[in-house]
């Protein structure tokens, strides 16, 4: 069957299919402006001579209207955004609902809703092709799921309230009354007052529809990917990096195992990614040979179209995001990563004066220092080592995605290199965790200390790791990733333009939740090299999803879940 399209496309005129795959964009917007005449004819006031026969447009006349319109709009919305998806259940979710526009509107003389419908049918026939994205057959389960475990609590609240409301009414009559308000009438029953009517008219035509809209939102919903990576998808990037590290100090972390790979053909190269809501979001690099990473990405998007996934890559180097825009992404400076080149690092200097004196203020504390791999630590002190971090973090959440490992004493990763710091009543205050970065280099992971040690304890421990670079036979160092650094700077310089200015207020705004500022300030007073990097994406439309998704993915954010009815 692939082989018969693929031949008929083959075929097909090249500047039809052009046309064609305008379609779902076009689609999309024409069942938006269907939603919104649907809202209008429910909605608008009704003509003296028009006859309302059945019970559902009593009741919207009643005072359901919004309830009715509300849903009406949403479904549209949700079907028209997983139109521009191109998802396939959704083209004949919108056959069957178009069909029946046609039908409905006749009978009711609706000529220009006819209308839309027989035009969206006839795209929908004509372009039947371009919706090939698919979805999960769990996300059919999800939504009975959701329609079962949500409609029986409807019903049950319906049922209490009528049993107080209308008490006279015996069980079979409620239990029929109010699953017929769900579905839009006014329930037919001896209620003690009008008022108390008119609630459970507007209670259960409004939990009717709204049920209806999360059913049909889990049946769009996009497709989840499990965010696991297996043992032999780890053991392949492992290789890679044995081989290929040294080309990215954000490489390591690709072994995060909350998330998943897509090899190259040749098995050579591999994007590391995790599905969040509808992006595909990538961190880093690829990773392996450069000369197949084209193939690893083809390979990524291939997968994010065929189930309509929004491609992103965040954290990507300047050769990494050369390598995207190659396979049809465009590329924004993020901000930049701080390098310490170890070779010239030094405290000498005014420029360094601060870190120097924090640095000097803990010596004289009494603090010790100590910085070994993770393999060369016996089991108690890396027990100690762990169990202090854990009693460190500051939240119950684990932040990091791009640039966060997370896994001090796991065996492994022996390779870790662990810093540590003794106040001078010998408590441990301060842990620092590498990762490898390459054979010469090490990359940030974990940075914790005590709320009441010395202040300048993080300075002490980088310094310390600095100086002991020769006998470890690390040359380089990468410490945070500093957001917007540029602007940061820039903005504060004189004559910085307004445009610059205004973007700096809104980051510092932003630093009272997120310490955006803070972060860059704490990498800037060591004077690092700062090394760009950019987010890759298709679209600028596609930003703004990009963004909470990257969010989410770095547990700044976290949206509602009903996991007990999606699983």
């Amino acid at each position: 069957m692939l082989q018969r399209e693929q031949l008929d496309q083959q075929a097909e005129p090249h500047g039809s299919r052009r046309l064609r795959s305008w379609v779902p964009t076009a689609l999309a917007w024409l069942v938006r402006i269907s939603a919104v005449v649907a809202v209008l004819d429910v909605i608008r006031p009704h003509a003296p001579d028009r006859v309302f026969a059945s019970r559902f447009l009593d009741a919207a006349t009643d005072g359901a209207a919004f309830a009715a319109g509300a849903a009406v709009a949403g479904a549209m919305l949700l079907l028209a955004g997983a139109l521009q998806r191109r998802k396939r259940r959704a083209w004949a979710l919108l056959l069957v609902v178009a069909t029946i526009g046609v039908v409905a509107h006749v009978r009711t003389h609706g000529f220009i809703s006819v209308s839309l419908n027989v035009i969206i049918l006839g795209l929908l026939l004509w372009a039947r092709r371009e919706f090939y994205a698919r979805s999960e057959r769990r996300g059919r389960l999800a939504a009975v799921r959701v329609l079962v475990v949500l409609g029986g609590l409807a019903v049950l609240a319906g049922m209490l309230m009528t049993a107080r409301a209308a008490p006279d009414a015996p069980f079979s009559r409620r239990f029929v009354e109010v699953s017929a308000g769900l579905v839009g009438f006014a329930p037919n029953l001896d209620f003690k007052t009008q008022y108390l009517s008119d609630s459970a008219s507007t209670m259960l035509n409004t939990l009717g529809p709204l049920i209806a809209l999360l059913t049909l939102a889990a049946l769009l919903a996009p497709a989840r990917k499990p965010a696991r990576l297996g043992i032999e998808a780890e053991t392949a990037l492992r290789a890679m990096l044995d081989r290929f590290g040294h080309r990215d100090s954000l490489g390591y972390f690709a072994l995060r195992r909350d998330k998943t790979a897509v090899f190259s053909p040749s098995g050579k190269a591999a994007v590391v990614y995790r599905v969040v809501g509808s992006v595909s979001l990538a961190s880093g690099d690829p990773l392996g040979d450069p000369e197949a990473w084209p193939g690893a990405i083809a390979a990524w998007l291939q997968e994010a179209q065929d189930y309509a996934y929004v491609p992103a890559a965040v954290g990507v180097s300047e050769e990494g995001a050369v390598a995207y825009q190659r396979a049809g992404l465009d590329a924004l400076e993020l901000g930049d990563e701080a390098v310490l080149d170890l070779e010239h690092f030094s405290l000498d200097g005014r420029a360094m004066r601060g870190v120097r004196q924090a640095v000097n203020r803990v010596c004289r504390a009494g603090y010790r220092l100590d910085v070994r791999r993770q393999s060369e630590l016996p089991a108690e002190e890396l027990d100690e080592a762990v169990a202090t971090a854990n009693a460190l973090r500051g939240e119950d959440v684990e932040r990091g995605f791009s640039m966060a490992l997370g896994r001090l004493g796991d065996p492994g990763d022996p390779n870790l290199m662990i810093a540590r710091a003794w106040d001078a009543s010998g408590r441990l205050v301060a842990v620092l965790a590498f990762v490898p970065w390459g054979e010469d280099g090490l990359s940030l992971d974990l940075m914790r200390r005590a709320r009441d040690s010395e202040n300048g304890t993080l300075e002490y421990l980088v310094v310390g790791v600095a100086r002991q670079a020769p006998e470890l036979g690390i040359r380089q160092i990468s410490l945070n990733f500093a957001v917007f650094r540029s602007v940061f700077e820039r903005g504060s310089r004189v004559g910085a333009g307004p445009v610059l200015r205004i973007w700096r207020k809104i980051l510092l705004f932003a630093s009272r939740w997120w310490q955006i500022e803070q972060l860059y300030r704490a990498n800037a007073k060591y004077h690092p090299v700062w090394v760009p990097r950019f987010v890759c994406f298709r679209r600028a439309g596609d930003l703004p999803r990009v963004a909470v998704a990257a969010l989410e993915a770095e547990a700044f954010i976290a949206r509602p879940r009903l996991n007990w009815l999606a699983r």
